[in-house]
C-alpha cells in the first residue's frame, strides 16, 4: 500500500524532464509513422489496424508500463536481475525454435497478431545483470578474471542473437564496453577494439600479405628500439602474432559468417561496390528524401518520397528519412537535439547516483540509446552499413518501444530512490 507521503516523495523525486523528452520523442514518432503511410492507404478515419494506429496503442501501453515500473520497489531490479537475465536468455533460445522468420532473421515470437522480439528485451536484462555483478562484487576490471566474467554476461546474448542471425541487434551489445570503461576497464582494451575494427576495414581494401608485411615491419621496428626491454619485446611479439591471426579470422568471418546482403552493405559503404538499384536502393532513396527536405522540409504529408513509398521500411529502420523530408534540417536538428539532451541528462543522473548498481545501469542505458541513434541515423544518410536497428522511441514497433521504455523507466525509478538505495 502506497501512503500519501510515499506518493509525494514519488512525484518530487522522479525526473520529469526526462519523461517529457520521452513523451516528445514518442509523439514525434507517431506523427512521422502516420506520415510514412503510402498515398494509397490514406484515409480520413483513424485506423487502429494501421501502423500508426498500432503505434498509438504501443505508446499508451508503454506509458502504463513505464509508470507501473515507477511504482515498484527500486531494489526489485537488483534482487531479480539474474532472473530477468535468465528469462530473456530463455526467450532467445525459444525464438530459435518457434520464431517467425522475417527478412531472413528468425527473431520474432508470434503471439496472436503481435510479434515479440526477445533480442530487444535482452538489452535491459543484460544491463541489469552487468550492473548487479559490478555492484555486488566490486571487481577490479584491470585484471583478467573480472573482465572475463563481464564478457560472458555480454557475449552469451550476442551469440544467441547471432544464431537468428541478427547482426544489427548483436552489435548493440558492444556498447556495454563503455560502462565497463567508466568502472575501470583499461583504456588499452578500447584501443585494441578500435584497432580490430580498423584492421577489419583495411583487410577489405588491401591484400592480407601486404597487411602482414606492414605488421611485421612495424613490429620489427618497435622490437629494435626496445631490444633491451625483454618484457616489452615479448608483448610486441604477442601483439604481432595476434594481429596476423586476426586478419585471417576476420576474412573468414566476412566471407563465411556474414550473410551476402550484409557483406554487400559493408562493401557499398566502403565504396568497394556500387549498386544504386539493388542493395544500395534503400540508402539512395533515403538520402534523396532527406536532401529534398532542405532547411524547413516539404511540410507534413507533403513528402513525395515518403507518400509514394519510395523508401522501403520507412516507418521502422528509415523513419529518420521521413523527418528529414517533411521537416527538413530544422526537424532533424530538433530530433538530434532531443536525443543529445536525453543522453546528457541520463549521464548526469548516472553520475549523481550513490549506488554503484544505479550508476552502472544508467551508463548502460545511455550507451544503448546512443548506439541506436548513431547507427540508425548513420544508416539513413549512408555513412554506416544498413544493419536494421530502430530509432529509439520513434521507429514503429511494440517490442522496440516497450523495451526502450522499460530500459529508461527502470533507471528513472533507481534515480528517484537514489537516497535510499545504496
Amino acid at each position: 500500500m502506497i501512503n500519501q507521503q510515499s506518493n509525494n516523495r514519488f512525484f518530487f523525486n522522479v525526473d520529469w524532464v526526462t519523461i517529457l523528452i520521452y513523451i516528445a520523442l514518442c509523439a514525434i514518432g507517431f506523427v512521422n509513422i502516420y506520415a510514412s503511410i503510402p498515398q494509397v492507404e490514406e484515409s480520413t478515419a483513424f485506423n487502429f489496424a494501421s501502423n500508426y494506429g498500432k503505434q498509438l496503442i504501443f505508446i499508451m501501453t508503454g506509458l502504463v508500463l513505464g509508470f507501473s515500473i515507477l511504482l515498484l520497489d527500486a531494489k526489485f531490479f537488483s534482487i531479480f536481475s539474474p532472473i530477468i537475465y535468465g528469462v530473456t536468455m530463455i526467450l532467445l533460445l525459444v525464438v530459435l525454435v518457434v520464431g517467425r522468420n522475417v527478412g531472413g532473421n528468425q527473431a520474432w515470437i508470434p503471439i496472436g497478431s503481435f510479434r515479440l522480439q526477445p533480442s530487444e528485451l535482452a538489452k535491459f536484462g543484460t544491463a541489469l545483470l552487468l550492473a548487479r555483478y559490478i555492484s555486488s562484487f566490486n571487481p577490479k576490471l584491470n585484471t583478467l578474471k573480472p573482465v572475463l566474467i563481464a564478457a560472458v554476461i555480454i557475449v552469451v546474448p550476442m551469440c544467441l542473437i547471432m544464431l537468428q542471425p541478427d547482426a544489427g541487434s548483436m552489435l548493440v551489445f558492444l556498447s556495454f564496453m563503455f560502462p565497463l570503461y567508466r568502472e575501470g576497464l583499461p583504456g588499452y582494451l578500447l584501443i585494441i577494439f578500435w584497432g580490430m575494427v580498423l584492421l577489419f576495414i583495411l583487410n577489405l581494401f588491401l591484400s592480407q600479405w601486404v597487411l602482414i608485411s606492414i605488421i611485421l615491419i612495424l613490429g620489427g621496428l618497435f622490437i629494435y628500439f626496445n631490444k633491451k626491454k625483454h618484457q616489452r619485446m615479448i608483448m610486441i611479439g604477442i601483439i604481432m602474432i595476434s594481429a596476423i591471426g586476426y586478419l585471417f579470422i576476420a576474412k573468414l568471418v566476412f566471407e563465411n559468417v556474414l550473410q551476402p546482403h550484409q557483406r554487400t552493405r559493408i562493401e557499398l559503404i566502403l565504396g568497394l561496390k556500387t549498386d544504386p538499384k539493388g542493395a544500395g536502393y534503400n540508402v539512395n532513396q533515403s538520402k534523396i528524401a532527406i536532401g529534398s527536405g532542405q532547411l524547413t522540409g516539404r511540410g507534413f504529408l507533403q513528402g513525395t518520397q515518403t507518400k509514394y513509398g519510395y523508401v522501403p521500411e520507412q516507418s521502422t529502420d528509415f523513419i529518420f528519412s521521413t523527418i528529414g523530408e517533411e521537416w527538413g534540417f530544422a526537424g532533424c536538428f530538433v530530433v538530434i537535439g532531443l536525443y543529445m539532451f536525453l543522453l546528457l541528462r541520463i549521464v548526469n543522473l548516472a553520475e549523481r547516483q550513490r549506488s554503484t548498481f544505479s550508476r552502472v545501469y544508467g551508463y548502460c542505458v545511455a550507451c544503448i540509446i546512443f548506439f541506436h541513434v548513431f547507427i540508425n541515423i548513420g544508416m539513413t544518410i549512408g555513412i554506416i552499413p544498413v544493419i536494421g536497428i530502430p530509432l529509439p522511441f520513434i521507429s514503429y514497433g511494440g517490442s522496440s518501444l516497450w523495451s526502450f521504455t522499460v530500459l529508461l523507466f527502470i533507471f528513472l525509478k533507481l534515480d528517484s530512490n537514489r537516497m535510499g538505495f545504496i
